[in-house]
């Protein structure tokens, strides 16, 4: 690899640390190629990437910042997954890294936060972008529905009284 090359590796570097909301670093030595494309897969259907570069253009790419506490976790063969929800790659790496024991979590960034292999395993656990939203939507549409329940409930009560008051007088 040239310079220009290694020059483009660290902006490329530098522009994902700064773009995304979190960072996941994991150890991966042990997986296999299919294993691999399978984690691609599964962080590219997630809204994420990973990414396997030198940690020395990583730790280069780091400085300056706002992650770059986490360049301390940059050592031995070490794969970066991040996305733009704050919470999707920890989720996929974490999911993965239950069924494949090989790929090892060290730790990662949020932010200027660092995160540590439980840091990452508590967001993990936190409701991703899309889960919010539904439940922000289900709570403003809960107020109409408990409405219109309030309102159609006295027609409807009028109602069985007059059936009932009708089958008195019939019987």
């Amino acid at each position: 690899m040239d310079r220009a090359q290694k020059e483009s590796v660290v902006e490329e570097l530098g522009q994902i640390f700064e773009s995304s909301g979190v960072v996941v670093v994991a150890h991966y030595a042990g997986l296999t190629v299919v294993e691999m494309q399978a984690l691609r897969a599964q962080m590219r259907e997630a809204g994420g990437a990973v990414r396997v570069a030198k940690n020395k253009l990583a730790k280069i790419a780091l400085e300056g910042k706002p992650c770059a506490s986490m360049a301390d976790l940059l050592t031995g063969m070490t794969v970066l997954a991040y996305s733009e929800d704050p919470v999707a790659a920890a989720k996929v790496m974490d999911s993965f890294a239950k069924t494949n024991k090989k790929l090892e979590i060290i730790g990662g960034a949020m932010g200027e936060n660092a995160l540590d292999q439980a840091g990452v395993q508590a967001v993990a656990q936190m409701p991703s972008r899309e889960e919010l939203i539904a439940s922000i939507v289900g709570c403003i549409g809960a107020p109409a529905s408990n409405i219109a329940g309030a309102i159609g409930a006295p027609a409807s009560n009028i109602a069985s009284i007059l059936s009932t008051l009708e089958e008195r007088e019939a019987a």
